[in-house]
């Protein structure tokens, strides 16, 4: 060290991000940089922390967070209700690095002319308001606001996004000229420093995409040496297909294949991971660079449309809204999610509307943590037309909850050797999904300890090294000399999530310290003043 350290964490016990034993260590930071140092070292620094009976860990990262928006410009204004609990949740329980554009849609990119009517499908995906959508990833970097920045963000290119940015939300194959400007943009913003391409194959557009397509996008992430990242084209009764469909395009485009939130949902596809986990781990062995991410929950969250056949959504949200207003388009929804359609996941026919919950519905509070088949109970009507009517009220600008998997399922992929933590969240107002705000200390509390699904180590490196190497994040992942100095300080006794199903931000116990980039942003587990967040550029 050339000079003394700005910040010393002594007496703790350093769990490294390597999945290597855990040690017993000083970490130093020196310009937002770690020195790691033995433990009792005659060093004095600025500032001491004494945290014996602590462990010391890389700061988290989420690779899969839909929260693109929280910290851009939109018709929230950066208004302090409620989005401060919003933004605040990943870093009190630990994560200091963000991975968005996940399942398909990011900020960018599009051609100029196509972002009036991407905002408009933006606006619905993301919750909060009026959300500008970007040309490409620089503009994106721009627009992130330094003063709402608690944690690092990076951003995948998403798929369905750069389609409607190029082609609209044509239910059809891209003619050459309109594949040619997708690619280019896709190489553009991946050369600025984008993470890699992710698809959402259940969300329109991404939907209407063929194989041959996705294979050809992908091909443009795998000559940047970046990963496809994707949400299956089925999670349910179909799953293995999809699987089989992901691993077809990981091969032909020479991509790293990331199978994004890996789950078997629904009660046609409960117990698959007793096959779709081997056929991973038989891929990888056959020279695949597959990997997969979860979350520790049974319940998944996405938008209320997506419960809908996906000819419903052509033309975009506008279409949408019209055609609910159209004689015989809710009986055919019903026909369609009663017997079912080729290629479609249909999430209410493999579980059903008493499984599907509101989230957020900005205009009607009073559905928020009911069921669609309690609401449509109440008013004595179809659910299908009782959520048809909710999406009229809102716009279109509906999330739920769907209770759709099984936890010896859950658990097999959490204890997987491929798979990694992400939270999925979907930050917005009302009544969330509890993963934004406990998905790292559910793991770490829960399952690591509690469970003994796997130690402590092994659950820091599915949360640290393991993301880092996966999607290039070169200096940060682990505790090591002069990486960026994201840090967190846990009590491994105490740690454990608090939100739940009706409180979904209260934050987890057990996170005391958290660094970013050099700085204290959460002490004694409370948020300081800091705002060292930045948008992470993968080269």
């Amino acid at each position: 060290m050339g000079r003394s350290p700005d910040l010393l964490l002594r007496g703790g016990t350093l769990v490294d991000g390597t999945g290597a034993p855990a040690r017993e260590a000083d970490v130093a930071v020196v310009d937002g940089r770690i020195a790691v140092l033995p433990a009792g070292a005659a060093v004095t620094a600025a500032e001491t922390l004494d945290v014996t009976g602590r462990v010391v860990t890389p700061g988290f990262i989420d690779v899969h967070t839909h929260s693109d928006a929280l910290a851009a410009p939109h018709g929230a204004g950066g208004a302090a209700e409620p989005l401060d609990d919003l933004r605040l949740a990943p870093l009190l329980q630990g994560v200091t690095t963000e991975i968005c554009g996940n399942c398909g849609t990011s900020l960018f990119p599009s051609l100029p002319e196509r972002l009036p009517e991407l905002a408009e499908h933006l606006r619905v995906t993301f919750g909060l308001g009026p959300v500008r959508p970007a040309v490409d990833f620089d503009a994106f970097a721009a627009g992130q606001d330094p003063a709402l920045r608690h944690t690092h963000i990076a951003s995948l290119v998403g798929h369905g996004t750069l389609r409607a940015g190029v082609m609209g939300f044509a239910a059809r194959p891209p003619r050459p000229a309109e594949l040619d400007a997708m690619c280019a943009l896709l190489d553009r913003a991946l050369a600025q420093g984008a993470a890699g391409l992710s698809t959402g194959l259940i969300y329109p557009p991404g939907t209407y995409a063929d194989t041959e397509e996705i294979v050809a996008l992908a091909g443009v992430a795998a000559r940047h040496g970046k990963p496809y990242v994707t949400h299956l084209r089925d999670e349910m009764s179909q799953v293995e297909s999809a699987l089989e469909e992901a691993l077809e395009i990981a091969v032909r485009s020479g991509a790293p294949l990331q199978v994004s939130h890996h789950k078997t949902a629904g009660r046609h596809a409960w117990g698959a991971t007793l096959r779709t986990l081997p056929r991973l781990e038989r891929a990888r062995a056959e020279g695949v660079d597959v990997l997969c991410d979860v979350y520790p929950y049974t319940a998944g969250s996405t938008v209320l449309h997506a419960m809908l056949p996906p000819w419903v959504s052509e033309g975009g949200i506008g279409a949408l809204l019209e055609r609910l207003r159209g004689p015989g388009t809710r009986d055919r929804i019903r026909a369609d999610i009663a017997r079912g359609v080729e290629g479609w996941e249909n999430t209410v026919g493999n579980g059903g509307w008493d499984l599907i919950s509101v989230a957020a519905a900005p205009t009607s509070p009073e559905a928020e943590g009911r069921t669609v088949a309690d609401l449509a109970a109440e008013r004595g009507v179809d659910p299908v037309d009782r959520a048809c009517d909710l999406l009229l009220a809102e716009r279109g600008e509906v999330t739920i909850i769907s209770h759709s998997m099984r936890e010896d399922d859950v658990r097999r992929v959490l204890a997987s050797p491929l798979s990694m933590i992400g939270s999925d969240g979907v930050p917005k107002p009302g009544r969330p999904h509890p993963r934004w705000a406990g998905s790292f200390a559910r793991v770490l509390g829960h399952y690591a300890r509690d469970e003994r699904l796997f130690p402590l180590e092994a659950a820091v490196h599915k949360m640290t090294g393991l993301p880092a190497g996966r999607f290039g994040l070169t200096d940060r992942g682990t505790v090591r000399d002069g990486a960026v100095a994201d840090l967190v300080v846990l009590d491994p006794a105490s740690v454990r999530d608090t939100a739940g199903f009706d409180r979904p931000l209260l934050i987890p116990e057990g996170i005391d310290t958290v660094v970013v980039s050099g700085r204290i942003a959460a002490r004694d587990g409370r948020p300081t003043s800091a705002r060292a967040g930045e948008v992470v550029r993968v080269r």
